[in-house]
Formats: structure tokens, C-alpha cells, sequence
């Protein structure tokens, strides 16, 4: 499995693109939360309130993930970051997987 994450500027862009990448089954899971970013942007400091989204994929769907993710992001530099998660329980692995809409026990 992996994580992956990316930022976007209001709740609804966020919201948007969790619900289109679970229902194109692209991630099993997406959490959206509200953070303050600090970064230097054209030299300046910036401080933003932003939307993070937490997405959870199974390796053979990566590669479209991101694809979508990008090809949708509205930042002129959008933030993507993967990595493999090395420990992951057996039940929400299998859960992922199905394709099942039922939540994980």
C-alpha cells in the first residue's frame, strides 16, 4: 500500500477530487483535513490555509492516481508525495483491495 498527499486551497476542491478518486477506485481512501502551510513562494514568505488530502492506494493504482491528481490540480506547482507503507494491518489490505464499499472493521 501507499500514502500519498497533496494540498489545495479550499475545502470544496479538496472534497471534489477525494470523492472523484475513491468513485474512479483509484484510492480506497481519501482524508481531508484543514493546516496551515508556511513556505517561501517567489522569494516572499507565505503563510495559507489549505486542504490536505491523505489518499491510500494500492501500488498498481500510483501511477493513475497521480496522473489524475495532476492533470486536476489547480496550483501552478502542486505538491504530490508517495510512500510505501511498509506496515499495514492484513484486514484493511484486504479491505482495500476488494473494492468494497462496506467500511473496515
Amino acid at each position: 500500500m501507499f500514502i500519498a498527499w497533496t494540498t489545495l486551497g479550499t475545502r470544496a476542491e479538496a472534497e471534489k477530487l477525494a470523492a472523484e478518486v475513491v468513485a474512479l477506485r483509484l484510492a480506497a481512501c481519501v482524508q481531508v483535513e484543514g493546516i496551515i502551510s508556511h513556505y517561501l513562494w517567489q522569494g516572499r514568505p507565505e503563510r495559507t490555509e489549505e486542504f490536505r488530502l491523505c489518499f491510500k492506494c494500492l501500488p498498481d493504482k500510483l501511477s493513475d492516481l497521480r496522473a489524475h491528481v495532476l492533470a486536476h490540480h489547480p496550483y501552478e506547482i502542486s505538491e504530490w508525495l508517495a510512500v510505501k507503507a511498509e506496515n499495514v494491518s492484513e484486514k484493511y489490505l484486504s479491505w482495500a483491495g476488494s473494492g468494497d464499499t462496506t467500511l473496515p472493521l
